[in-house]
């Protein structure tokens, strides 16, 4: 009678530790509890500044109707300036404007744009249909305002702190040729504004800062409830 003998391996530490229940208790909580640990000692951004409280102002949008600050009560707002006549820096200035269009989409009625145009006497109502139509502009999101020169001086400088002046011959050369254009002075800056209707930024339309004013957009949009400090700071 033959006897076979069998050769038994003894589990290793790591063996036995994946077959004890304890371990995987453990294993899980510490799966768990990681991310909620980051997330509550996260370092958060400081709140953003408040520069300005927009005044109230009613003016009138592209399709001939009243529109201001009721209109945009609770809502955060992208504020730019520009006339549809601009020769200069307007046309690259809507361009980024229309990209912003697009990225605000997912923020549904939280988001707003709104154009003032500089040049009333020009950018009646039928021309900033015309021109907020060929822009595929959705009215929902985009606004476009005129009104009197006096009320948008009243909004843009002593609102938004920007400067707004007046039509001027500007001579300037274009393919070999000396050219007489009209321009105006404007800002090529956007506005950030609150729900509560306060200035919490401002930006260059270089990537960089249209970028920031995109994280800061989505900023204040997720702490709409919190109250910042108010300081005094004046835009140039």
């Amino acid at each position: 009678m033959t006897t076979m003998t069998g050769y038994f391996r003894e589990d290793n530490w790591f063996q036995k530790m994946m077959r004890m229940k304890s371990f995987w208790i453990i294993f899980w909580i510490a799966t768990f509890s990681y991310p909620i640990y980051r997330s509550l000692n996260r370092t958060l951004p400081p709140p953003l500044p408040v520069f300005y409280q927009v005044p109230e102002f009613s003016l009138t949008n592209e399709f001939n109707k009243p529109f201001g600050t009721k209109d945009l009560l609770g809502k955060f707002y992208i504020a730019n300036f520009m006339f549809t006549s601009c020769p200069s820096s307007c046309p690259a200035l809507m361009e980024k404007m229309d990209i912003v269009q697009n990225r605000i989409r997912g923020l549904g009625t939280k988001a707003a744009i709104v154009t003032f145009t500089v040049d009333p006497n020009t950018d009646t109502p039928d021309v900033l249909f015309k021109f907020a139509r060929k822009r595929n502009s959705n009215p929902y999101i985009w606004n476009f305002l005129t009104g009197t020169k006096e009320d948008l001086e009243r909004i843009v400088v002593n609102g938004f702190k920007v400067p707004m002046g007046n039509k001027e011959a500007v001579t300037k050369k274009l393919d070999n040729k000396t050219v007489t254009l009209m321009d105006i002075a404007h800002s090529n800056r956007v506005v950030l504004v609150d729900n509560l209707g306060q200035v919490r930024g401002y930006y260059s339309t270089d990537k960089v800062s249209m970028d920031k004013m995109m994280i800061d957009l989505g900023l204040l949009v997720n702490n709409s409830f919190s109250k910042p400090k108010a300081i005094a700071k004046k835009e140039n």
